[in-house]
């Protein structure tokens, strides 16, 4: 009989009952992690130059789209767990089982976020910056429901951290019940690699390299979210390989290991091919008078310098400023009453016009 010195038990539930109403871990961690999402990204747009709620709007879109994306992936790619023979169909619409596939989530989640992005004129690489570091660290949070759910676990090891797997039932029945059921006894069934664990660090790794190289390196034009990308899916691919659930097999391997190595060189070369437009650009909010349509309520220059604005925005510049108040400019009367100046009294040394260069700039 083999010795573990430590392990991690498994939760004895992934559901509770309220009243007639189940409660269940799995949407909690979905849900949490949307929220994370929305409030780091609002942050992180509103420095960036945009204005505060944008976020929320822009989410409106891309988190329904990216729910059907990622259930979508999910069913293409293990299509044999609904329909066939002795299989219910409608079983695939059951959302709260689990089964959401990243892949599909976060490319129909980015159409969502197009439409969004395009409906109020907010440039998508910039957003998509903003939204990279939220995104993985709900990956993150949402990998907890699937350890309440006990399932995508690796296999066997005796490493001080494998997860115990019980035996979960219907208590009412004493029918097995992976999903809904309870653990009666928690004699483990066997001590498993928590691949669950080993992607929420991961995850957590991956958004604090992102946005240490965001600062760093003022990434712009999409280029923090290309490495988000490519951060993620290359420990999705080692990940992936250590798991030991039922998946559709491309060329003897999962499926998923397939798509991280082709989502990861297309990150890669999204993330080369974007630095060639320079460091990150700068948000401009433009004033009403200067929009040329009220879809684009937006500009984005290039460069290292924030133009100098105004607490609304708007680029303040010498050519926007009166002519009274530019800088060696003739004002007529500008000598305020009761002032020691005044045209009767003044001296011929304060009368005496200045030679001036062209547009009326004292010569030095």
């Amino acid at each position: 009989m083999t010795t573990f010195l430590a392990t991690i038990p498994s939760p004895d539930r992934g559901v509770w009952q309220l009243g007639p109403i189940p409660i269940r871990a799995y949407a909690l961690c979905i849900i949490l992690g949307i929220i994370v999402a929305i409030w780091w990204g609002e942050r992180r747009w509103v420095a960036r130059g945009g204005l505060k709620g944008e976020v929320t709007d822009i989410a409106v879109f891309a988190v329904p789209f990216g729910l059907v994306g990622g259930r979508l992936y999910h069913v293409a790619t293990d299509w044999q767990k609904y329909f066939g023979e002795g299989k219910n169909p409608w079983e695939a619409f059951a959302i709260w089982n689990g089964g959401l596939g990243i892949w599909g989530a976060i490319a129909l989640g980015g159409v969502g976020a197009w439409i969004a992005c395009r409906r109020r004129g907010i440039p998508l690489p910039a957003m998509a910056d903003a939204l990279a570091p939220g995104i993985v660290t709900a990956q993150a949070i949402g990998r907890l429901g699937n350890y309440f759910n006990q399932e995508l676990y690796g296999g066997p090891t005796t490493l001080p951290w494998g997860l115990e797997i019980y035996e979960r039932v219907d208590p009412a029945t004493g029918f097995e019940d992976e999903l809904g059921g309870v653990a009666l006894d928690h004699t483990p069934l066997e001590i498993v690699h928590p691949t669950f664990l080993y992607e929420l660090l991961w995850n957590l790794g991956v958004a604090l390299l992102i946005v240490w190289a965001d600062r760093k390196f003022r990434l712009g034009h999409g280029r923090v979210f290309a490495l988000y990308v490519a951060g993620y899916t290359a420990g999705r691919f080692w990940i992936e390989i250590m798991r030991v659930d039922p998946a559709t097999q491309v060329f003897g391997l999962r499926i998923n290991v397939i798509t991280s190595v082709v989502v990861f060189l297309g990150a890669v070369v999204y993330f080369v091919l974007a630095a060639k437009r320079g460091d990150r650009e700068v948000i401009v909010r433009k004033e009403p008078a200067d929009e040329e349509t009220p879809e684009s309520p937006y500009a984005t220059t290039d460069g290292d310098t924030e133009p100098r604005t105004d607490e609304s925005g708007s680029d303040k510049s010498e050519s926007d400023k009166p002519e009274s108040d530019k800088p060696g400019s003739d004002k007529p009367g500008s000598d305020e009453p009761g002032s020691d100046k005044t045209a009767a009294g003044a001296s011929d040394a304060e009368t005496k016009v200045p030679d001036t260069k062209p547009g009326g700039k004292s010569a030095e």
